[in-house]
């Protein structure tokens, strides 16, 4: 946390008289509150650099190339932008923020491709659309391609007619905030297109962007609908089709989730679909479920090609605005909240695929809670080599795709890493079951006094939900550890603000 933070003194006259005071700066803070503007008037001020593009490279997890964009500004030009911001609650500190980044410490002349094989298929990057609102039409899949995605995964198209209430999406966000929500809600179903427009889309796609991926999301209520979906997406020149098996808010009985939760229906239904086409066919899993890898490897035996997963949660959220007609239903839960779900989901499918699937060299397509490049690594570190996002583009735009490359890039070119692919679930063998973990070794938390702000959140932590392996001085305002009570559980370095606590070395424990 050092490097993200710095001490900037400011004349500070208050009604004492006192001299000056002494803040910090985090830098991932000042970031998260900009706007991330539409044109942004910090920009258009500066006269010789990009501050809003700086900013958003530090709000999706790239500080340090985020230099790149103000190189050649000036502190004038910087306060200019500063000035201009339009943030509801004052200024963006933006010269202080960007002045306080040390410069990268990675060449950025070499920076390797990001182009991988998905079932057979090549990508130019991991990173594609997830079939939902975000690729409902030729213009917006078009622009998404422009920016950089490699690929989508195209609203899902069925033979029944869909019709969308009003309003169809509601969020979680931290006390009275807006803009930044932790957790989406959507009562959205499937594409309201015309199944044979959605396919002519696809044709147009595929054929003014040959070298990006488009596959088509079906879904079907009985085996002649899936097989003439598959069928039509095949001959529209789509590189692939998922079937979705786990909507979880459809009207229509026996589709989507219900489907999925059968092992015996996903089966029936991905063999008639493999049958009818060339294509790679990948169904797509519901978290909806005790066990995903069952109808997973129902799928996997009736001959998919690769899995996808997870799609919604299914979710009940209370706000009022967001009834229809005074009334409410449950449906999916999507958002940077349900990643550590998703990530569970996907490495029991990948612990499923190297057990049980040996002969099936199964591929693996990550959703859920997908933001930044960081996120994304994860998914592939399990397992999946390609990854799809949705609520981050519904929040943010496709322009996160600039990011999405430039960190993973960034990252291959500092593990001195070449290959998208040898990252491929290069972190699977750390996972074992609770009962071969270390039990005979303990980290201590180490307090950093230069970084300490004395609130004393670790003592009330620790005091109430921990140990009591913390005393707080009142007069310093200084936290001290205990250690014979610390049992190493860091519940106080998870709570601290000013990231104050950090880790000593492993140790054994005393006997």
């Amino acid at each position: 946390m050092k490097s993200l933070m710095k001490r900037i003194l400011f004349g500070d006259r208050n009604q004492h008289g006192g001299t000056q005071k002494e803040i910090r700066v985090n830098i991932y803070e000042e970031a998260k509150q900009c706007l991330l503007c539409q044109d942004a008037p910090c920009t258009k001020a500066c006269r010789r650099g990009d501050p809003a593009r700086a900013i958003r490279a530090i709000r999706f997890d790239n500080h340090k190339p985020a230099l790149r964009w103000v190189k050649d500004c000036s502190d004038a030009d910087l306060l200019r932008a500063e000035r201009a911001c339009i943030h509801y609650n004052g200024p963006i500190r933006i010269k202080e923020m960007l002045r306080s980044i040390h410069p990268d410490d990675v060449d950025d002349s070499h920076y390797p491709s990001l182009d991988i094989t998905f079932c057979g298929i090549h990508c130019e990057n991991p990173f594609f659309l997830a079939s939902s609102a975000v690729c409902t039409n030729y213009e917006m899949v078009a622009r998404a391609f422009e920016a950089g995605w490699a690929g989508v995964f195209y609203k899902t198209i069925c033979m029944q007619e869909i019709k969308e209430v009003s309003p169809r999406f509601d969020a979680m966000h931290n006390s009275a905030t807006h803009g930044d929500f932790y957790g989406f809600r959507n009562m959205e179903q499937l594409s309201e297109n015309p199944v044979e427009m959605d396919f002519d889309i696809l044709r147009r796609l595929k054929q003014n962007y040959p070298t990006k991926v488009v596959v088509a999301s079906i879904m079907g209520q009985t085996e002649e609908e899936w097989m003439k979906l598959a069928k039509m997406a095949e001959e529209a020149g789509c590189d692939a089709v998922e079937l979705n098996f786990s909507c979880p808010q459809m009207k229509h009985k026996g589709m989507g989730s219900d489907v999925g939760q059968s092992p015996e229906l996903v089966k029936t239904f991905t063999a008639c679909v493999k049958q009818s086409v060339k294509i790679p066919v990948i169904p797509k899993m519901t978290p909806n479920i005790t066990h995903i890898t069952e109808p997973a490897e129902a799928c996997v035996q009736a001959g998919a090609d690769a899995i996808s997963a997870i799609n919604t949660i299914k979710s009940v959220t209370m706000s009022v605005s967001s009834e229809v007609t005074g009334q409410r239903t449950i449906s999916g839960y999507s958002g940077r909240a349900v990643k550590p779900i998703a990530l569970r989901h996907i490495l029991e499918l990948a612990q499923m695929s190297n057990i049980r699937c040996q002969t099936s060299n199964i591929e693996l397509s990550g959703i859920g809670g997908i933001e930044t490049w960081r996120d994304a690594l994860e998914f592939i570190q399990l397992g999946c080599a390609n990854v799809q996002v949705c609520t981050a583009v519904m929040q943010y735009g496709y322009r996160i795709i600039d990011d999405l490359i430039l960190g993973m890039q960034r990252y291959l070119t500092k593990r001195g890493m070449t290959s998208m692919q040898s990252l491929v679930g290069e972190l699977l063998l750390k996972f074992m079951n609770p009962d071969h973990l270390d039990r005979e070794t303990i980290i201590y938390p180490r307090f950093d006094k230069a970084l300490c702000v004395g609130c004393g959140r670790c003592e009330v932590s620790c005091s109430d939900g921990g140990h009591q392996a913390i005393v707080f001085d009142h007069d310093t305002r200084q936290p001290r550890l205990v250690g014979t009570k610390c049992v190493g559980c860091h519940l106080c370095r998870l709570v601290c603000p000013a990231g104050a606590i950090g880790m000593t070395k492993r140790v054994n424990k005393k006997k």
